[in-house]
């Protein structure tokens, strides 16, 4: 069963700046949550503290009950799967092969083994980049490298994927596909926690919310109980009207700056 992935009181500081201030908040799986927050409110940086690429300056971050810097490395990169914004390769290799990199903290051997190519396999299939497979992946125009290394973090088969801005390059098609896949991988028991840009995608998407402003969790709970245009104005100092499709989907329409 999926643990929870926890932080208790992190502070992050770079050059003298804070960047992450007391965070705290559990992370639930089976659930998509969303980072929320204005530019350089601490998204990425909590990310980066969450798949341990980062180490806070003081707090701790958990995975179930022990702490994630305890956690055996090989073991992280099977449980926990990441996402970054950047979507450059930088050297020169096809689609396939670096969607089976996505299986190195399951590779025992050198071969790849009959469940690293099912893997593999479904990995391309959800993401639409089969076709792709033997082209090299430098090749491929940003939205469809986009995919391609979301198809390397499935490969991995986590029981987390934090995605850092997964809808960046993607047209809009693309950007409901993934989102519509965010949606499946959460209801097999996944945590998904992704930072995103777009309010209206978050309305439409998460089953929960954490909003950041300037370091500090101003927000955090049910989507619908904390993204509401108050908590909008007040985060991104943004009127916003908010209402719901016949079919039930949810959007959101920025209207005008606020004063403040």
């Amino acid at each position: 069963m999926t643990e929870p992935l926890i932080c208790e009181n992190v502070n992050v500081e770079i050059d003298g700046a804070t960047i992450l201030d007391d965070v705290s908040h559990s992370f639930q799986p089976g659930r998509i949550t969303a980072l929320l927050g204005a530019n350089g409110a601490g998204k990425s940086t909590l990310l980066a503290c969450l798949t341990q690429l980062r180490a806070p300056d003081t707090g701790r971050v958990l995975l179930g009950t022990r702490a994630l810097a305890q956690v055996d490395r090989r073991e992280r990169g099977q449980r926990i799967g990441f996402l970054p914004q950047v979507s450059d390769v930088h050297w020169d290799v096809d689609v396939q092969t670096l969607v089976m990199l996505g299986r190195f903290a399951h590779r025992r051997g050198w071969g790849a083994s009959d469940e690293d190519r099912a893997a593999v396999a479904a990995a391309m299939a959800s993401t639409d980049v089969i076709r792709f497979a033997g082209r090299v992946v430098n090749s491929l125009s940003g939205g469809e490298r986009s995919r391609v290394l979301l198809a390397r973090v499935l490969a991995g088969e986590p029981e987390w994927l934090l995605a850092d801005e997964p809808l960046v390059s993607l047209d809009p098609a693309h950007q409901l596909d993934v989102l519509d896949l965010l949606r499946t991988i959460a209801c097999n028991g996944v945590g998904v926690i992704a930072v995103l840009h777009d309010l209206g995608h978050a309305l439409r998407i998460a089953d929960d919310v954490v909003l950041l402003r300037e370091g500090r969790v101003v927000g955090a709970g049910p989507c619908a109980d904390v993204l509401t245009p108050e908590s909008i104005a007040a985060t991104f100092g943004l009127e916003v009207e908010i209402g719901q499709t016949p079919g039930g989907v949810r959007f959101l329409v920025p209207v005008q700056r606020t004063a403040n």
